[in-house]
């Protein structure tokens, strides 16, 4: 029997789930009081078929595709004098992580008057927008990954310094979200395998993160048994539609999760993401093992309940390890960030800013700025007993 996947959900924010429900975006624009809307997508979509239908669907849209991967400031500057121009009235962010970043930080931006890095994710320094000039959003994720599309912040660089920023805003949350896995069907394997490994570690680092927030631990826990079951089928089978669909609902689980903390394995994506362009997912999910190897003594009781939660043959960490070792190496995702292309000839720099990164306050374990070169260093290299010794 074909599983029951449709519904409508309202945590975080209202969601419509299940194949098909494209067609309601129309539907779900007039529910934000859109009726001109800019559609942002990423370069590698603007001529998909999704978009050129939603577009077709949409009188009063126009299309904005200039995003790359690891949206920049440009993007959002470019894509705000293009809503700007066309005088539209609301955001529809369709595609991945990138492009669901940048259209949410352009709907925030289209109504203020300050640069954008006065509203980075720092103290309060998001009291300083003009709510009354943060337009509504609509978000349709792509892939299954960051799930962006439930947050309330975008993650843009800034080209000058080579460092990603969070820009934050409570406003900036979407008004709906069409989680429709058919939209996923076309992900090649290789991204489908990196950015669901995006959302097992985003589950993974929620649930290790200091503080008290059960809330949170067990969305993160149901999470990591999705994805466990399900990202695998996804990756033999792209059009396996409950894989993809459960795929998408583990994505905005981990989204969810992650409002209680991160962790070093983002710590260290970001300024790697920045200075040497890699895939953001890709990049997480190489250097996961190293920094579990790192905080192994501080995590040692919560990868005991995830072999558990998992069901995995051995319990405790060195169970929990070899099962996520077992999985990249099934899913073809490279052992070391210089099998994706990563040198160490900046290696202070990326210490420096992993240890800086606002995801670094939420590991288990407070790292310096030497300990984070000495765990990419490990990364770079392979060395898992590396980053064991790196304290």
């Amino acid at each position: 029997m074909t599983p029951v996947l449709r519904g409508n959900w309202n945590y975080p924010t209202t969601i419509w789930s299940g194949p098909g429900r494209i067609a309601e975006l129309p539907a779900a624009c007039a529910r934000a009081v859109m009726a001109r809307p800019l559609i942002v997508t990423d370069e590698g979509l603007v001529n998909a078929p999704m978009i050129t239908n939603a577009h077709a669907s949409l009188p009063g849209a126009a299309v904005f595709g200039g995003v790359r991967g690891n949206p920049a400031l440009s993007h959002v500057l470019a894509g705000l004098a293009a809503y700007r121009s066309g005088r539209h009235d609301g955001v529809v962010a369709f595609g991945g992580g990138s492009a669901l970043d940048a259209g949410k930080v352009i709907a925030f931006m289209s109504g203020q008057n300050r640069p954008l890095w006065d509203f980075e994710d720092v103290g309060d320094w998001w009291t300083r927008a003009d709510p009354a000039g943060i337009a509504p959003v609509i978000a349709v994720p792509t892939t299954a990954g960051t799930g962006s599309e439930v947050g309330r912040a975008g993650v843009i660089l800034n080209e000058e310094t080579h460092q990603k920023k969070i820009i934050f805003h409570p406003l900036m949350m979407p008004k709906v979200v069409i989680a429709d896995p058919e939209l996923t069907v076309g992900l090649p394997r290789g991204v489908t395998a990196a950015t669901g490994i995006d959302a097992f570690v985003h589950c993974f680092e929620a649930f290790c993160a200091p503080g008290f927030h059960p809330l949170a631990d067990g969305i993160a826990l149901e999470g990591m048994r999705l994805i466990k079951e399900f990202l695998p089928r996804a990756c033999a089978n792209g059009r396996d539609i409950e894989a993809r669909a459960e795929m998408l609902a583990a994505a905005s689980m981990g989204a969810t999760a992650f409002q209680k903390g991160l962790g070093g394995v983002h710590a260290i994506a970001h300024p790697v993401g920045s200075w040497f362009n890699t895939h953001h997912g890709l990049t997480n999910a190489v250097i996961l093992p190293y920094v579990m190897t790192h905080n192994r003594a501080a995590i040692a009781a919560k990868t005991d309940i995830v072999s558990r939660a998992l069901d995995l043959p051995t319990r405790g960490f060195d169970g929990f390890l070899a099962w996520v070792l077992a999985l990249r190496q099934e899913l073809d995702i490279p052992h070391s960030l210089a099998d994706i292309g990563v040198t160490t000839h900046n290696a202070a720099t990326i210490g420096k800013e992993a240890s800086i990164d606002p995801s670094a306050s939420g590991n288990p374990i407070p790292l310096d700025a030497a300990t984070y070169e000495r765990i990419f260093r490990a990364a770079v290299g392979g060395e898992l007993a590396a980053a064991a010794r790196a304290a």
